[in-house]
């Protein structure tokens, strides 16, 4: 079983954890250190278990707020979750047959050719 030595406000303990733990074990006690750093700043000298303790009643009053946040962000997901969903927005694209798109290009030329035709008769 490994064994990690921590520091938390200062101070150094020797933890023995699970294999494959030592990161988590890192990351926890990184966090519980930061929350010490302000008690031991703010009370000065104190014992291991003071210590721990005011850190770890500050990590549960902050864990507490997480926990309440979770839950209300959950108490809207369920509220959006059950709301019917809205009818979807009907677009409608005009699909021109191929047969008229044939039909207005063979107008297109006549009217060109009359056009040709009429301005041929305009200039004689």
């Amino acid at each position: 079983m490994p064994e990690l030595a921590i520091t938390i406000g200062g101070k150094t303990f020797e933890v023995a954890c699970q294999p494959g733990e030592e990161d988590f074990l890192r990351a926890a006690a990184a966090t519980l250190d930061a929350e010490a750093a302000p008690v031991v700043e703010q009370m000065g000298r104190m014992t291991d278990s003071r210590m721990l303790l005011m850190a770890g009643l500050m990590l549960a009053d902050r864990m507490v707020g997480v926990d309440e946040e979770i839950r209300r962000l959950r108490e809207q997901v369920a509220e959006l979750e059950a709301r019917p969903a809205p009818e979807p927005e009907r677009v409608e694209v005009p699909v021109i047959p191929a047969g008229v798109k044939e039909a207005l290009a063979e107008l297109a030329a006549r009217a060109e050719s009359v056009a040709d035709r009429v301005e041929e008769r305009a200039r004689a």
